[in-house]
């Protein structure tokens, strides 16, 4: 499948525990492109599977360990397919319910575009208007794939003081 248009591509925020996966993990890797595997929530997944396409972009967001933040950006390389870890039994996400006919966890590869020089930590989001917001600001929002708006796109390059 081809790369969205710049005019119909969509924006997303991923989220990662950074001991599990980093930007560092990201940049180490060959191409600095890598799955996003391990996603085990029904409503993440569905975007995954259905929405989330090659040429979107993706803002990458570490959680649970501090400091809570965007890192830097991914372009998503290629579009969604059967979470091969699903079928591992030595992987933490295996799924022994999951079958290779009928998968039911997918990923997607993410390529690196841009590390920001500090990360956009929760607080800068949290105060200003544009991105406090933002889906992974409500209390509660534990979803780690989440649609991110253009304007918020833009609004988070503006506060790492890069261009988008």
């Amino acid at each position: 499948m081809p790369p969205r248009a710049a005019s119909t591509r969509r924006y997303w925020l991923f989220k990662s525990e950074p001991s599990a996966f980093s930007i560092d993990h990201l940049e180490a890797a060959a191409g600095q492109t890598a799955p996003w595997d391990g996603v085990r929530n029904y409503q993440a997944r569905n975007f995954l599977r259905d929405d989330v396409q090659v040429g979107d972009r993706v803002l990458f967001y570490y959680s649970r360990e501090e400091p809570l933040g965007i890192f830097g950006t991914m372009t998503v390389v290629r579009a969604g397919y059967p979470d091969f870890t699903q079928f591992d039994p030595t992987s933490k996400y295996y799924d022994p319910g999951s079958k290779t006919d009928a998968p039911r966890w997918i990923m997607v590869d993410v390529k690196l575009l841009k590390r920001f020089p500090e990360p956009v930590t929760r607080e800068q989001l949290a105060a200003d208007s544009a991105t406090s917001g933002m889906l992974v600001m409500k209390r509660g929002m534990r979803l780690s794939i989440q649609p991110v708006t253009p304007e918020e796109w833009s609004a988070v390059h503006r506060l790492a003081g890069v261009k988008p």
